[in-house]
């Protein structure tokens, strides 16, 4: 209004949202541009995250299970949603991050400074992603973004020369649908699991055997933090599950210390920090977390919302495009396929009217 002094009323605002993210999945299929290459085409590292975040929508739009389960669900107030009512309002949206990074070779000891109050050595400078692109889809499958994410690797390393590592936060299906994806590509990949989770699981296995706010607990985690770092996940699980059985501890007093123990014995495979360290791989999903918060959580989950599947699908796309720093370059695309698609066609002379395009473009 301020600019046009034209009123544009929402439904409007919302179809040209739609209509104008309609070329995002042929932009990235086939505009990889040069820039991009030559960015990362010196870096080793060909970093994959996948990672998954809901958003609440309209009932009809909610997944079949997740519908049956909210019509079937009491509500206390009629308007709005009561404290843990959203369990069964949401739908998964599936994000993904590709980047590529140089190597940054630590070992175990690299930590322990970190983990002492008085920091005895300056903060050591890490490398930073290069050529990152995220997005996400809450309309799509995770097969479906899975296949994008090794697809737009692909693009980047089609030789496969670099070494492809997998950062994940340890989800059984989501950890199955990558493997898959890499062996129906023959491509050689290096899973790891989010050290924070890991960190995460000790903590509440320290509440098993110290009193809440005992700062003997912070001793106790960060000794079997280092020792998981050295590669003894195994030994960790062991020691805690024995520890409960010692202290006769009674079944719901050590449920998070056995839940511990599991995590760390089905995750062992992907716990092999001490070598991830050497080789110089990230062990942590920061960069996927903070996209599931600033692309999907600071504009989809702001209070009230509900979301149709066509809306938010469109929104998702147009902020993937503005996070990754490619929306000048898909807005040119964009115009380009929407000149194709409304004028080009219907001329019998095509010619002609790419030179009047080219025309109106240049002024």
């Amino acid at each position: 209004m301020e600019s046009t002094g034209q009123l544009i009323h929402k439904q409007q605002i919302e179809h040209i949202a739609v209509s104008v993210s309609n070329d995002f999945d042929a932009f990235y299929k086939n505009n990889l541009s040069d820039e991009v290459i030559e960015k990362a085409k010196d870096a080793p590292l060909l970093i994959l995250t996948t990672d998954g975040k809901g958003i609440v929508m309209h009932k009809d739009d909610l997944r079949p299970a997740t519908r049956k389960k909210a019509e079937i669900s009491y509500k206390k107030l009629g308007k709005r949603l009561s404290s843990g009512e959203k369990k069964n309002s949401k739908r998964m949206a599936t994000v993904a991050s590709v980047y590529n990074i140089e190597r940054f070779v630590r070992s175990p000891d690299s930590f322990k400074n970190e983990l002492t109050t008085l920091k005895v050595v300056d903060e050591i400078k890490r490398p930073k992603p290069i050529a990152k692109r995220v997005w996400a889809s809450v309309e799509k499958s995770s097969e479906t973004v899975v296949k994008e994410m090794f697809e737009e690797g692909l693009r980047r390393d089609p030789e496969n020369k670099k070494m492809w590592v997998v950062l994940v936060d340890g989800a059984p299906n989501q950890i199955s649908l990558i493997k898959a994806e890499a062996k129906a590509r023959k491509i050689s990949i290096t899973i790891v699991c989010d050290i924070i989770h890991v960190i995460e699981y000790l903590w509440k296995a320290a509440w098993s055997f110290f009193k809440k706010g005992d700062r003997e607990a912070e001793s106790w985690v960060n000794e079997r933090f280092m020792a998981i770092l050295e590669g003894k996940a195994s030994h960790v699980a062991a020691g805690v599950r024995r520890t409960a059985t010692m202290r006769n501890l009674s079944k719901s007093a050590r449920e998070a210390a056995d839940k511990c123990s599991d995590y760390l014995l089905n995750k062992s495979p992907y716990l092999k920090y001490h070598k991830y360290l050497q080789q110089g791989f990230p062990i942590a999903t920061g960069i996927i977390e903070g996209t599931c918060r600033y692309l999907i959580k600071d504009r989809m989950d702001i209070t009230g919302a509900r979301w149709r599947i066509i809306g938010a699908e469109a929104v998702l796309k147009l902020r993937s495009l503005k996070a990754s720093g490619d929306f000048t370059e898909y807005w040119r695309f964009h115009e380009e396929q929407e000149f194709n698609r409304n004028h080009k066609s219907k001329y019998k002379k095509p010619n002609l009217i790419n030179k009047i395009h080219k025309i109106d473009t240049y002024f």
